[in-house]
């Protein structure tokens, strides 16, 4: 069994005073396998968002379901989903979201301090990751003092630190220059490697060229997908990259 399954979603938004519709997503499906690593793709306004907020239930369906190992959760009352987020799910964000008045230590193990976990705990869980990532010695300074590439891994090392069952990633390089780029997704192959399923939400191509699987949405529909299979990540890059000409051109996969 798939370890998510989206079924049938639909995702309408309303103007104000239920004036005109607006239809986000139309009959999205597709399933992501545990230890998987998955790029989805789409111009702006193509629903990837909308999808992608629905999946860390930021936001219902309008019709469908998302089922995390086999458990529906696009219904989950609103009381809840805060648990169910932090229990589930790890995030990484574009603009890194960390805290400019905590240390980068205090940011990652902020999720463990959320669950009433104790400090040995914590730092057991903490040390091995800061370690993997390359940001032991930084621990201490602050977000204002690290670079952005710093920022993302400890940003990664807070969403890591949970034992989350996939990581939703939104444009993580997108404020990143190519050398940090380069280093995250270096960091998200080896963790992938380890077993981490990851879903990511990117308008590059050189990022999604290192999933195993890319998704493409159009126009609230899941347009085409690929798969990386056999090949290098330059043929795979390529791929991607004609399929993307193809869905600005407004043609068929």
């Amino acid at each position: 069994m798939a370890l998510l399954e989206v079924r049938g979603l639909k995702k309408i938004y309303r103007t104000r005073f239920g004036g005109q519709a607006v239809e986000a997503l139309r009959n999205v499906s597709f399933s992501v396998d545990e230890g998987e690593y998955v790029a989805i793709m789409g111009e702006s306004g193509s629903g990837k968002t909308t999808l992608l907020n629905i999946l860390a239930s930021l936001d219902t369906p309008t019709a469908g379901t998302v089922l995390l190992d086999g458990k529906d959760f696009s219904g989950i009352p609103e009381a809840e989903s805060a648990v169910f987020r932090r229990d589930n799910l790890g995030f990484v964000f574009q603009e890194f979201n960390l805290l400019d008045t905590f240390t980068l230590e205090d940011n990652i193990v902020l999720p463990l301090v959320l669950q009433g976990k104790k400090w040995d705990e914590m730092e057991k869980r903490l040390n091995p990751i800061a370690k993997d990532l390359g940001i032991q010695q930084l621990l201490r300074k602050y977000p204002y003092e690290v670079s952005g590439g710093q920022k993302q891994r400890a940003a990664v090392a807070r969403a890591l630190i949970t034992g989350p069952r996939i990581i939703l990633a939104d444009e993580p390089t997108g404020a990143l220059d190519s050398r940090s780029t380069d280093e995250l997704l270096r960091v998200f192959g080896r963790i992938n490697l380890d077993g981490q399923t990851i879903l990511m939400v990117t308008h590059s191509a050189r990022a999604a060229s290192c999933a195993s699987r890319v998704l493409f949405i159009r126009d609230g529909e899941v347009f085409h997908q690929l798969y990386r299979r056999e090949g290098t990540d330059e043929q795979f890059y390529q791929k991607i990259a004609d399929t993307l000409s193809l869905l600005h051109q407004g043609g068929r996969a």
